[in-house]
């Protein structure tokens, strides 16, 4: 057995699908499917049973799995050490929302580059379901997305940050003295939507017993030409409180309060380039001194 195959055989244990692991992997799916081959019989067992649609590991898979796992994990520490002492160059794609947490998020990249001024940051800006794909497809290393959003095939670290939810009105609406709106202030006003189906049902939700009420007029997932159309009084936009302003529009906070999360994600049991390892490793390390999986610490001490 090589580093190399057990790679190839975590991706398609990951992904449960010979096409899509082999597309990941940059590889044909016959040269795939030969190496996997060649890796049963190498070893005398059965890995993998397979479907038309789906592949599933069998009880010799599952414990290749987890000793696959532990080798390449010992392997990338060892080539880690090994090259302590290289100017660490490459480049790192990020895909990431508008957020509160982009500030964060910018420190991190500023903390990173002072110490390896030769890494050279992609950034793409989307919503998380886009991010996601494109993380799939292997286009982005990394991502940072706003919850609800299905993280169970990636490591990730939550920001404690919270992410505020409010309207966006223009000044001389009736709405804008307010310090806060509720879910009977909305109803059956014309509203500007998140094309996000997780984060309209938490919306939803959140005007509970008015949520026959909700009006939506208009829907979008990039803040700026939402609130344009905010602003030509298409309706309410109902979006993530940001550090930006709109002039002759107001940010109201929704009451009873409504917050989101954000996470930091990338790929599980995925073999990644030196650069991205050592980001992924400077933000655990940064962000979650004790090592605990699911919060970040204080930006301030990077």
């Amino acid at each position: 057995m090589d580093i190399r195959v057990l790679n190839y055989f975590l991706t398609v244990a990951q992904e449960e699908n010979i096409t899509r692991a082999a597309a990941l992997l940059h590889i044909t799916q016959p040269t795939l499917s030969r190496q996997l081959m060649q890796l049963e019989e190498e070893l005398g067992v059965k890995l993998f049973t397979r479907s038309r649609h789906r592949i599933l590991l069998t009880r010799h898979g599952m414990l290749l799995k987890r000793r696959a796992q532990e080798l390449i994990s010992l392997a990338d520490k060892t080539k880690q050490e090994l090259s302590q002492e290289e100017v660490l160059s490459g480049e790192i794609a990020i895909g990431s929302g508008e957020y509160q947490n982009s500030r964060l998020l910018a420190q991190i990249l500023g903390a990173f580059r002072r110490r390896h001024p030769d890494i050279t940051f992609h950034l793409y800006s989307g919503h998380s379901d886009n991010i996601k794909e494109r993380i799939e497809r292997g286009i982005l290393d990394v991502g940072f997305l706003l919850e609800p959003v299905d993280v169970s095939k990636y490591e990730f670290i939550r920001s404690p940050r919270k992410e505020e939810w409010c309207i966006l009105a223009c000044e001389e609406s009736d709405l804008a003295s307010r310090d806060s709106v509720t879910p009977k202030d909305l109803a059956d006003r014309p509203l500007i939507f998140t094309r996000r189906d997780l984060i309209k049902e938490e919306i939803v939700s959140w005007f509970g017993q008015y949520s026959d009420h909700i009006r939506i007029a208009a829907n979008g997932n990039l803040p700026y030409n939402m609130a344009q159309l905010c602003k030509a009084e298409i309706g309410f936009l109902l979006t993530l409180k940001l550090d930006c302003s709109y002039e002759g529009m107001r940010y109201i906070p929704l009451s009873p309060k409504l917050e989101s999360s954000t996470v930091l994600v990338w790929k599980k049991n995925q073999a990644m380039p030196p650069a991205v390892r050592a980001f992924v490793d400077f933000a655990r390390q940064c962000l979650n001194p004790e090592g605990m999986a699911g919060s970040f610490s204080d930006a301030s001490k990077l």
